[in-house]
């Protein structure tokens, strides 16, 4: 299964997620790949992710007959704000260096000439859109003109961040990835303005955010019904209301597991009592 975007570019309906692995991220991006995940996310922040580890990977994914085009490859641009003193780019750059330089890095990193996904890590400011994200923004699209990279996108927004982004840009995102609580609708704002523009919507933490969702007994029915765990019923409900998931498990086991929410659909009774969960 794929899911497209606006642009016609199509991408894998799940991803494996690679922050907090540190030193294990070579072994577990292998572990991934051999579970079956084709779309790896990552990003040029040293301080969560070893962007240079997954490279590592993809090397040795490579010599096992993998070849780079059979995987979908997202990494990000993070500002300074976000990173340590490792930082992948001269800080005191003007903003559209800093992002050439943290992008360049982030190929040779990976060992690839292009990207299938380049995406803003964060807006500078939280209330909106300010001068910075919009030097940076152009900065990504540029990228993208250029066919470095074949889909961009924003993470961490909000959904007055992204009408501002999709009204005011040259070239809309092709990607969000935010977040997701059930307590605040699982982020039903934000979706529906994916659903209208067509943008995909990548949902991150979908199971450590959402602590209640695994002690609701309605839940625990669903998942006893198709003799399933209740992650696989959460990753199954994300994947119906047309999110992409993300899943940074360290289990082997669990990966296998993760992939086999598509072999069951959820009724409209269950998408409904999980959309209301926490609400």
């Amino acid at each position: 299964m794929t899911l497209k975007a606006y642009n016609g570019v199509s991408m894998p309906s799940w991803m494996y997620g690679t922050a907090w692995k540190k030193e294990a991220t070579t072994r577990l991006v292998e572990q991934a790949v051999a579970a079956g995940f084709t779309a790896i996310d990552t990003a040029n922040q040293l301080i969560h992710y070893q962007e240079a580890l997954v490279g590592d990977a993809l090397q040795a994914l490579a010599a096992q007959g993998i070849a780079r085009d059979r995987l979908f490859l997202q990494t990000k641009f993070t500002p300074a704000n976000g990173q340590d003193h490792h930082t992948p780019y001269d800080p005191s750059a003007d903003l559209t260096t800093q992002v050439r330089q943290s992008f360049d890095s982030s190929l040779a990193h990976l060992h690839t000439d292009y990207l299938d996904s380049y995406v803003l890590h964060g807006p500078y400011s939280r209330a909106h859109l300010g001068p910075e994200d919009w030097e940076v923004w152009a900065a990504i699209e540029a990228l993208y003109q250029s066919g470095k990279t074949k889909m961009i996108g924003i993470s961490n927004v909000s959904a007055g961040q992204l009408t501002q982004l999709c009204d005011r840009a040259r070239v809309k995102p092709m990607v969000v990835q935010n977040r997701c609580y059930a307590a605040f609708g699982w982020d039903k704002e934000v979706r529906e303005i994916c659903r209208t523009h067509g943008i995909i919507y990548q949902a991150f933490s979908l199971l450590t955010a959402n602590r209640d969702v695994f002690i609701d007994p309605e839940v625990r029915a669903i998942a006893q019904r198709f003799k399933t765990g209740i992650a696989q019923v959460v990753f199954r409900f994300a994947m119906q209301i047309w999110m992409l998931p993300l899943t940074g498990t360290t289990s082997a086991q669990h990966m296998k597991e993760d992939l086999q929410a598509e072999a069951f659909t959820l009724s409209p009774e269950d998408i409904q009592r999980i959309e209301t969960i926490g609400m």
